[in-house]
């Protein structure tokens, strides 16, 4: 068993708390990095983490397609009176997606993402990137803004811009979608080992083979972990501690 870090997972949207970090012990999760999207589910995060301290850590977010909420600015005003208590920001980015485009512009977005940025950067809190269709802009405006700490969320974007990425120092985080999705095997590929962490999204539906699908949980990290082994050509054991480390160095924290 190896010692493994879910870096990425809306835990607030599972249920069954006590079965699924059970489960994730189990399979050596050290610890699960939990994402706020809303005003809600910061809430939801921050109230998690406070139950179960040293396991559950949360990082504070604003999706894009929650923009035009009603309670937007009730969220911001949250996130910047509770960030200190927070080890990273997000999930925060840019979504270029059509339905996520109807409810806030391009422009919208990178003023919001700027914001969030900016709080980021003044709490020395590195920031989890959301970038559907939209990585040239995440990287421009991170780097613009001089952010040192950053991990570019499920990257499945063009290979010349996550040179950049990688040249800039930023991470890039591998899903349980490293079975069989072609972009992002690519990028995984392409990136070195000490730039890369695992999530798992959860609880996203990923495929499972070609026969079925399933609903992601922390415990999939173990899943991520074999992917990015096999597509690097390393055992488990080395992608498992470098990725922990990883982990370690971009939050400033110790999971042990």
């Amino acid at each position: 068993m190896y010692k493994l870090i879910d870096s990425h997972s809306h835990i607030d949207e599972i249920g069954n708390t006590d079965s699924v970090i059970a489960e994730a012990r189990k399979n050596g999760i050290m610890a699960v990095i939990g994402v706020g999207t809303s005003f809600m589910s910061n809430q939801r995060i921050m109230a998690l983490a406070e139950q179960y301290p040293r396991y559950i850590y949360p990082a504070l977010g604003l999706f894009p397609w929650n923009i035009a909420d009603d309670d937007f600015q009730d969220n911001i005003n949250y996130i910047k009176e509770n960030i200190q208590r927070a080890i990273g920001m997000g999930e925060i980015g840019l979504d270029y997606s059509k339905g996520v485009k109807e409810g806030a512009s391009k422009e919208t977005q990178k003023s919001v993402l700027r914001e969030l940025l900016e709080i980021a950067k003044d709490n020395h809190k590195p920031a989890l990137i959301h970038s559907r269709y939209s990585w040239k802009d995440c990287f421009n405006i991170t780097k613009e803004l001089n952010i040192t700490k950053a991990v570019f969320h499920w990257y499945t974007g063009p290979l010349s811009i996550l040179e950049k990425i990688v040249e800039s120092g930023y991470y890039i985080s591998a899903s349980p979608s490293a079975e069989y999705h072609k972009e992002h095997r690519q990028a995984l590929l392409a990136t070195p080992i000490d730039r890369i962490i695992l999530e798992t999204d959860s609880p996203v539906t990923y495929r499972r083979g070609t026969e079925s699908e399933y609903n992601s949980t922390p415990a999939d990290v173990v899943r991520t972990l074999n992917a990015v082994s096999e597509l690097k050509g390393m055992d488990r054991e080395t992608v498992a501690k470098i990725t922990f480390e990883n982990t370690c160095k971009l939050f400033g924290q110790g999971f042990d």
